[in-house]
């Protein structure tokens, strides 16, 4: 299998990962993903599960080892880049087959394949998604062991992204507005929001992308107001708004590039909320660079709207880190207490709703010394079709 990130670099992480390991006064740390919130497991290994789960065992000084379901071995050996590989019964389908006649291994097992000098503080990474069973298996198996939530020892390795990770970021934002090109040239009125939908999915795929970044958002209508939502077979139609978020994923890497467009003349409020989403979402370009307070950013970017009287529109914002999930640690927020560096990547995420429709600008960026790179800015504009 061809792997986007090398090889060195995935054991540069790995040394990284241990080292902090090491700081927090931790023995090992276990760290899980699922088909869905696989990024932590493929950080370290390459490795995406589907249909089964998975986990990566890294002592503080030893060897890292893949955790995996009974039926994914074959498809591990040739995708992960960690050698060491276990069988386990507790990342079984959710099914939960037997497996009588596969052998797997229990937690002492992996201690002795990751050769984990002493264990006596295990960190949970992924605290929020590791699954039961994974956690009353260690329970049972090693009850003398004390575990301790230990997100922000991976965490803190993949805010900064390398030349590596950037570059495929840039190939999927560059997919993406493929796919928004496709979609505006072959949009009908009359079409469902799944047919469209149906355009990106070929384009990403057409143009070198590994799956899509997030479900597609293509609503129309009252749809649009919902922050987080799902196409249906809800059908387009003219003079209202149309929301487009297109995502692709390279390497591992996800886009998203958000533009709201109409066919035709939108009605006065849905313009005048349109066109000042865009202002504030340049805004929010502006106030970036290297050295600023997040909360900063935020403050700055809510007093904007306030000032501009749009304040009842706004649910949240004005970004959301990005990387391996297009939604990912860390939030600007008023709350935030961390400094922008560079090599920071970031989605500016605009997003205001009113009772009857809502529209969101979104592009991704680096945070640079005297700013940003854009990763996407070919759709910042006014689209009516």
């Amino acid at each position: 299998m061809e792997h986007l990130i090398s090889a060195s670099e995935f054991a540069g992480r790995l040394a990284a990962f241990q080292r902090n390991i090491r700081e927090a006064g931790l023995d090992a740390c276990l760290v899980h993903g699922n088909e869905a919130d696989f990024p932590n497991v493929r950080y370290l290994s390459d490795y995406w599960p589907i249909f089964e789960t998975a986990g990566v065992w890294v002592p503080a000084r030893g060897d890292a080892v893949l955790l995996i379901g009974p039926e994914s071995e074959t498809y591990a050996v040739q995708r992960s880049m960690i050698p060491r590989i276990a069988k386990m019964l507790c990342y079984r389908k959710f099914a939960e087959p037997q497996y009588p006649s596969i052998p797997v291994a229990g937690w002492r097992d992996v201690v002795a394949m990751s050769r984990t000098p002493k264990l006596e503080k295990l960190g949970i990474v992924s605290w929020s998604i590791t699954p039961l069973p994974v956690w009353l298996s260690l329970r049972e198996e090693l009850p003398e062991v004390e575990l301790v939530k230990a997100d922000d020892t991976l965490r803190s390795l993949r805010v900064m992204k390398s030349e590596s990770e950037m570059n495929c970021l840039r190939a999927a934002f560059r997919i993406s507005e493929l796919a928004i090109e496709a979609i505006l040239n072959e949009i009908r009125p009359g079409m469902t929001e799944l047919q469209v939908v149906g355009i990106a999915q070929r384009t990403i795929y057409e143009n070198g992308a590994e799956y899509e970044g997030m479900p597609q958002y293509v609503f129309c209508g009252q749809s649009t107001n919902n922050a987080i939502s799902r196409p249906t077979a809800n059908r387009i139609v003219p003079h209202t708004m149309i929301q487009l978020n297109i995502s692709a994923r390279v390497g591992g890497y996800s886009s998203g590039v958000g533009v709201p467009v109409s066919f035709g003349k939108l009605p006065d409020h849905q313009r005048i909320l349109q066109e000042f989403g865009l202002e504030a979402h340049r805004k929010t370009l502006d106030l970036i660079h290297a050295g600023k307070k997040a909360a900063e950013v935020v403050r700055e970017y809510e007093e904007f709207v306030r000032r501009r009287g749009f304040e009842k529109h706004l649910l949240y914002g004005p970004c959301h880190g990005l990387g391996m999930q297009e939604v990912e640690p860390p939030w600007m927020e008023t709350s935030s207490d961390y400094e922008l560096q560079e090599n920071m990547t970031f989605q500016a995420d605009t997003f205001f709703c009113d009772v009857d429709f809502g529209l969101r600008w979104e592009n991704g960026f680096a945070v640079r010394k005297q700013g940003v790179e854009l990763f996407s800015e070919k759709f910042m504009k006014i689209i009516v079709l």
